[in-house]
């Protein structure tokens, strides 16, 4: 059995899915892919997040290697904000490159 591509592609833009953002829930088609490993255009074995189109907008579209992995480290959604901010900090300053302030 043969699927069109067009096929495909209506059936995802009929789903709704919700912004990791804001909470929202929207229709696929007002959504954009979020892949926290940066990696969006490596699709296998992979289920996305989503973010709303207002919140994509909002996002810093800058390259992010080692991001999630700092943010893991230092506790994102596991610690409070005091001390994920710090642990960030450190981390992030232990990151930089010699002679770059952080």
């Amino acid at each position: 059995m043969t699927i069109s591509p067009s096929a495909l592609w209506d059936d995802d833009h009929t789903r709704r899915v919700t912004c990791i953002a804001c909470g929202e829930t929207v229709d696929r088609g007002d959504a954009r892919e979020y892949d926290k490993h940066g990696e969006r255009w490596d699709r296998e074995d992979k289920a996305f997040e989503y973010l709303c189109k207002p919140c994509d907008r909002a996002c810093c579209h800058q390259p992010r290697d080692g991001l999630e992995r700092t943010l893991v480290a230092a506790g994102a959604g596991r610690s409070d904000r005091r001390t994920f901010l710090r642990r960030y900090c450190e981390l992030a300053s232990a990151d930089a490159e010699p002679g770059e302030e952080s």
